[in-house]
């Protein structure tokens, strides 16, 4: 970073006045007493697969890399959905240039960045939220610019970034009905941690309101990234090992379940086999390790699964494959003749359906889908998805849709017409962005 930048940055650290409310001062002191703790902690989630073991120092701040030479983004995206709507925008900004350090906050979507992202992009896990920590992750990075997705809203890391004087802003910003009504409870905290922000992009008007509610600067709706992120990527030559293994065959995809759906799975697999004689039902549980309750699942409904991480393929004795991996819904996306998302029967608030969408599949959903509440919208509204009410439900739907091939393939035009409809958000984002892009590459302020 220049010494011109530098001294931009210093200069509008001291014009900021950060808010402070007494639940921000509790939470920030609680988790400096906190911090002999947290390697524990660590360690016990290392231990349950729920971190990496070799990168634990990131998640305490210590960098993995050095920090390159040249303009920074730091852009956050919690876990896999949050980073894939990211994606043409870390691509975008490393085409023109800029060195994008990624953050996120899981296993799983540490592996899809390391599989997906470009050249120039440089991912770390992101730091707990401990000052100490944030501190030193932010002193070593020293972001020109921050891009913070949907609604991560971590005090104080937010507080060193304002310090630093970097640019925050807040893209494809979401704001739960939910969320919201918890947040008018707290106004002043609210509007505290929204005020570290230099602009907020919302994926909806309805977003777009809410935030403006809470006291957001500089709200803007431009729509939502994920309608254009592109497709899960899949290998050609697993693809074509696949697509020979289930030739012929009605492929039932029930992608990203939630404990409790794969029994719903299950059953609606013994209805649809009734109307799609030689289903084939691929169940991809949203956190792998539940592939074990997805077998007892099966067996309770008298079918015999196999599961993939244990080598198994789809062969033509399969009728229930529990694709217990990483980063392959892709592959399962692009066989599928129906897709169910999970999150959607389970009161998790659904998953995004834009994967399947995007690659013509028809997609079915449960009622709890507040947390695409809109996607879901424009889909259903377009046929191209549809509601279901439960297992049984699930199971007659899409007997029905594997029995219409016209019917089905109607559906997947709808939802993909859908998905291209509602694209554009990448060029209204970066158009909000230019202003400080252009200040990066002068080094001024």
């Amino acid at each position: 970073m220049t010494d011109v930048l530098s001294s931009r940055q210093r200069s509008m650290a001291d014009r900021i006045r950060l808010r402070v409310t007494a639940p921000l001062a509790l939470y920030r002191e609680g988790l400096k007493v906190a911090r002999p703790f947290a390697g524990a902690l660590l360690r016990r989630r290392a231990g349950a697969g729920k971190e990496s073991v070799e990168r634990l120092g990131e998640r305490r701040g210590r960098a993995g890399v050095a920090r390159p030479d040249g303009p920074l983004v730091w852009l956050h995206g919690a876990s896999v959905g949050e980073l894939v709507s990211l994606l043409p925008l870390i691509e975008s900004l490393t085409r023109r240039g800029f060195w994008a350090l990624v953050t996120t906050g899981t296993v799983t979507s540490a592996a899809v960045a390391a599989e997906r992202l470009p050249e120039g992009a440089i991912h770390q896990f992101l730091p707990l939220d401990v000052p100490a920590y944030a501190d030193r992750f932010l002193d070593h990075w020293k972001p020109d610019l921050v891009l913070i997705a949907e609604s991560e809203l971590w005090p104080n890391l937010l507080r060193r970034a304002r310090r630093l004087g970097a640019p925050i802003g807040l893209v494809n910003a979401r704001m739960s009905q939910r969320s919201f009504a918890r947040w008018r409870r707290a106004p002043r905290t609210i509007g505290a941690l929204l005020g570290h922000f230099d602009l907020c992009l919302a994926q909806s008007a309805g977003d777009a309101a809410r935030f403006a509610e809470l006291g957001a600067r500089h709200v803007v709706d431009v729509g939502n990234l994920k309608f254009d992120s592109p497709p899960p990527p899949a290998d050609p030559a697993t693809l074509t090992a696949l697509r020979r293994l289930v030739r012929g065959r009605p492929v039932f995809v029930a992608a990203s379940t939630h404990p409790g759906e794969d029994a719903a799975v299950a059953r609606a697999h013994a209805v649809a086999r009734v109307r799609a004689p030689d289903l084939l039902t691929i169940l991809a549980p949203r956190h792998p390790a539940a592939g074990a309750a997805a077998v007892e699942a099966a067996s309770l409904q008298g079918v015999v699964a196999q599961i993939r991480s244990s080598g198994a393929e789809p062969d033509r004795e399969s009728e229930f494959y529990i694709a217990d991996t990483i980063g392959e819904l892709g592959l399962f996306y692009r066989i599928a003749d129906v897709v169910f998302m999970g999150g959607s029967l389970a009161p998790h608030g659904g998953q995004n359906p834009i994967e399947p969408a995007k690659l013509g599949a028809p997609v079915l959903h449960g009622p709890h889908v507040r947390n695409f509440a809109d996607i879901y919208g424009a889909l259903d509204a377009a046929h191209g998805a549809a509601e279901i009410d439960g297992p049984d439900a699930l199971g007659a739907a899409a007997g029905d849709m594997l029995a219409d091939p016209h019917a089905r393939a109607a559906m997947g035009a709808a939802a993909e017409a859908t998905c291209a409809r509602l694209g554009g958000a990448l060029n209204r984002t970066l158009q909000a962005i230019e202003p400080y892009l252009i200040q990066l590459r002068l080094g001024v302020g």
